[in-house]
């Protein structure tokens, strides 16, 4: 059994890692002209959050700045069906749509101050293949997001959403640690 990140590898797929300390990530001449939707799954964390100051500090960058996409996205796992016995629909949703807005506040917050424009998307469901259907149907060109950078053996046991979202994903992911 191939591991995914061989899996993507043998697809001819090649997940790219950058690290914001280094100052080392420059679209090339080719991607510049291409890039005009990005994808940016976030989760609150400080790892999503260097992801958004990434493409806020490289949009510049991009051949047309100002036309250059950005959708924000957050995805909630579903709640038990044992919930649905005690809450309505409508209670539900709020819920997952005031969590999604929660995990998204410093994101939006980081966007705003930049004067980015953004479009929010909130989901609920399994985050890979969200993400991954989300980026086909916006038809986006590339998802940006942060990563932990957990141990391999972590990744073994637990899994990976990135390494999930990289193999389901038909376009570049750039993973930011």
């Amino acid at each position: 059994m191939a591991l995914p990140h061989r899996q993507a590898a043998s697809k001819g797929l090649h997940p790219m890692l950058f690290d914001p300390t280094q100052d080392n990530y420059v679209p090339s001449s080719r991607e510049s002209e291409i890039m005009k939707r990005v994808l940016l799954p976030v989760d609150g964390s400080e790892c999503s959050l260097r992801a958004v100051a990434l493409v806020i500090s490289k949009r510049a960058l991009y051949a047309s700045p100002e036309e250059l996409e950005i959708h924000l996205a957050n995805v909630q796992p579903p709640l038990s069906n044992d919930v649905s016995r005690f809450v309505s629909r409508e209670q539900i949703a709020e819920f997952h749509r005031e969590e999604s807005e929660k995990a998204m506040k410093a994101a939006c917050d980081l966007l705003e101050a930049a004067g980015a424009k953004y479009i929010s998307h909130h989901l609920v469901g399994k985050v890979g293949e969200e993400i991954a259907n989300l980026a086909d149907s916006l038809q986006c060109d590339q998802i940006v997001m942060g990563s932990h950078g957990r141990s391999a053996f972590h990744e073994f046991i637990v899994g990976s959403i990135s390494l999930k979202i990289i193999h389901l994903s038909k376009i570049p992911v750039l993973l930011v640690k």
